[in-house]
């Protein structure tokens, strides 16, 4: 049987032909070490690992490199401006870019173990080959397919026939794909840097080259090491889409270019993973890192086994909510395992059984079953139907438990679920508590159930789940615990309330995360002036276990304050709308936790929103430009800030809510302001007189650069949209 993959380069799914009988070499491009990943990145990752697996398990060795970039690629002024990934960094964290490199790669590395992704044979790192790219460059410029300019090497892209043929951007594509601002030096708008002249007071990751002290561009790291490690033919290159342009076509440009001849015989790309509806990525500020998912008390092999269930040329849409219900049918898969090992005794685990002893095990079954799994991987690598065969085979009653559980091993060595390990659980555990649970269930025996449950105490990070048919032992650890509290992933998962006639007067909607003083303050606050038919609603983004609590015990305290609980930050605008949803006041104000309000505000907001305003509150933006804002306390203005801004219901269900685009809340009260504006409605400020605003700390506890960076966004997205709307009078 001959696998079969999709191979991007020819758009067709074929079969893989090895350049060497018996051995498979592959490729995978790895992280850029400055930061944490993401599972976003993770994702490539186990596709490259999966990809192993099924060689392995079809008889080839495999010789697997992925690489290491810690190396900066930008320019002085971009380095400045804080733009080189490595050095700023390491300029931020006050370290050398080789400290950070080495922080970076070691967490990546504990990542993928975490995740049980397969160490690579090989982890080149970018620093340590500048000579082999310096070699490619020369090979390069002998053929005429670069040039200098100035101490910096170009690609000439025009002299590369075959470019644009990977990811089809040729012609016109070609150049609406090189979006970066031109270089004048490009003699083609489209050729990419090689090398770059480093700036005389650029002092880190700078190199001697033929053409002066420089560095290394992005794209030429991975010819010279894909080709150190691999040879001039390989076989399997893997990365995500994103990876194919401009970065994979501009390698083979360099490969092919500088060898004379193809280098990759096949090109393998994941597609990619979606949070909220677009790419994961930190600038949208929607990522989940392995750490974090511990945190939510789940095992990072939750992740992969999600991953298992969505094609890896699909897009997968992900969300913690998914995340938990992969997480519970992966729960229920070890449990069927365990069930299936303490019942049949230890053929999982144990050696290759003789011929005589396999046939009593049912071995034309087994081979039967193996032979669909080849099936599956096999068909441009159907995980999801190797995984829907496990949970067909470990379900089938007609099935002896043994053949069954050496399915379940064959499988899993591709699946990499380590539910081999689970299966060992019971017969690894230390004698001692191998002999309480031994007692444990003979108490239950002759139903002395205290002694039983005192014999809990020694069961010592072993769970036992007391069976008709005996115990069931498991690891703690690896037992989904039941959830504490509520949580949403989305605000699609709260009822929908908007079509509903509102039944009370006011909704105060509180977005928070962490800081809980500050919130129990604010709906002190709040309490002392609603009217009485007021209701508070707060949701918690994803705060520490000690703020969700301090929260909970105020919502137990206060009957009109109603706590809902996010799994992670959902952003501004979502988390907005989620409370939106659910919200029951004819009128709706927006609360930061960091404003008090100190006497009868709901009066004079009542009283603006019936006088023909739109929207109102304390502060008030004035501009003539929807460039530059003065902040006013009193009379009609051109937005309401966000701290304390209030609308009636039916006017925010009107213009559509709240952009979930708008992850930081900066902007997105100018935003709402207009767009009730562009219904004919106006903005008025009411004066400061009952409220007090504190420090904002959520504010305060960001770098100036990162308040920049997440207020710029907001901005250009507002801009762009409301720039035409008219100022006030």
């Amino acid at each position: 049987m001959q696998i079969r993959l999709h191979n991007t380069l020819t758009r067709s799914v074929e079969p893989l032909v090895a350049v060497n009988d018996g051995e498979i070499r592959m490729y995978t491009c790895g992280p850029t070490v400055y930061r944490p990943v993401h599972v976003g990145n993770l994702r490539s990752y186990l596709l490259a690992d999966w990809l192993r697996r099924t060689f392995e398990l079809f008889g080839h060795r495999v010789v697997s490199v992925k690489n290491i970039t810690d190396v900066g690629h930008m320019r002085q002024d971009a380095v400045d401006r804080g733009e080189d990934k490595v050095i700023a960094a390491a300029l931020a964290e006050g370290k050398t870019p080789t400290q950070i490199a080495e922080f970076y790669e070691a967490a990546f590395r504990e990542d993928e173990r975490k995740l049980g992704i397969l160490p690579a044979t090989f982890y080149p790192r970018a620093t340590a080959h500048v000579v082999e790219m310096i070699a490619i460059i020369e090979r390069l410029l002998a053929k005429g397919l670069a040039y200098v300019v100035e101490g910096t090497v170009y690609y000439a892209v025009k002299r590369f026939p075959a470019y644009g043929r990977l990811s089809g951007n040729v012609g016109e594509a070609l150049r609406q794909g090189v979006r970066t601002e031109v270089d004048p030096n490009k003699r083609n708008a489209a050729d990419f840097a090689l090398w770059k002249r480093a700036e005389p007071d650029r002092r880190a990751l700078v190199w001697n080259s033929p053409w002066g002290p420089g560095y290394p561009g992005w794209h030429i790291e991975c010819s010279a090491m894909s080709t150190k490690y691999l040879g001039e033919r390989f076989d399997v290159h893997t990365g995500g889409v994103d990876n194919i342009f401009p970065h994979h076509e501009d390698e083979i440009a360099q490969s092919e270019g500088a060898l004379g001849h193809p280098v990759v015989g096949m090109w393998v790309h994941g597609q990619h993973l979606l949070a909220d509806g677009v790419k994961m990525a930190k600038s949208a500020r929607n990522t989940l890192e392995v750490h974090e998912i511990e945190a939510l008390g789940l095992d990072p092999l939750a992740f992969r086994y999600q991953c298992l269930l969505t094609h890896y040329r699909s897009r997968m849409h992900f969300s913690v909510g998914a995340l938990r219900q992969a997480a519970e049918g992966f729960d229920h898969l070890r449990q069927r395992v365990r069930a299936l090992s303490q019942r049949a005794g230890p053929a999982l685990t144990g050696p290759l059984l003789p011929d005589r002893v396999r046939d009593a095990f049912g071995s034309v079954a087994l081979d039967r079953w193996n032979e669909l799994l080849r099936e599956r991987l096999a068909d441009d690598l159907d995980l999801p139907g190797a995984l829907a065969l496990v949970h067909a085979c470990v379900a089938d009653v007609d099935i002896a438990p043994e053949v069954r559980l050496r399915f379940v091993r064959d499988a899993d060595a591709v699946l990499g679920l380590d539910l081999a390990s689970v299966a060992r659980e019971r017969e690894d555990a230390p004698a001692p508590v191998l002999a309480a649970i031994a007692d444990h269930e003979r108490a239950r025996a002759t139903r002395d159930y205290a002694a039983a449950d005192q014999l809990r105490s020694r069961f010592y990070g072993l769970q036992v789940d007391d069976r008709v048919n005996g115990a069931l032992v498991a690891r703690a650890d690896r037992r989904l615990a039941p959830r504490t509290r509520q949580t949403i992933a989305s605000p699609s998962e709260l009822r929908d309330g908007r079509a509903k006639r509102p039944v009370r007067s006011w909704s105060v909607c509180v977005l928070t995360r962490e800081f809980p003083e500050d919130v129990e303050r604010c709906v002190r606050g709040i309490l002392g002036s609603i009217p009485s038919d007021g209701e508070v609603l707060v949701l918690d983004q994803g705060s520490s276990e000690r703020a969700k609590r301090t929260l909970d015990l105020l919502a137990a305290r206060e009957r009109r304050v109603q706590i809902h609980h996010a799994d992670r930050d959902l952003g501004e605008g979502a988390g907005r709308n989620a409370l939106l949803r659910i919200a029951r006041g004819r009128s709706v104000l927006q609360l930061d936790p960091s404003v008090e309000i100190t006497g009868p505000l709901f009066a004079e907001l009542e009283v603006a929103l019936g006088d023909g305003a739109g929207i109102v509150g304390p502060w008030g933006l004035r501009t003539s430009d929807m460039k530059h804002f003065d902040e006013v306390t009193a009379g009609e203005c051109d937005a309401i800030q966000g701290y304390c801004q209030a609308a009636r219901r039916d006017v925010l269900l009107e213009i559509g809510g709240f952009d979930e685009r708008y992850r930081f809340y900066r902007n997105l009260d100018i935003a709402v302001s207009s767009a009730v504006r562009e219904l004919g409605l106006r903005a008025l400020a009411i004066g400061v007189d009952h409220v007090t605003r504190h420090t904002h700390r959520a504010w305060e506890a960001l770098s100036d650069e990162e308040r920049d960076k997440r207020s710029r966004k907001n901005y250009d997205r507002m801009y762009k949209r409301f720039r035409g709307i008219p100022a006030s009078a």
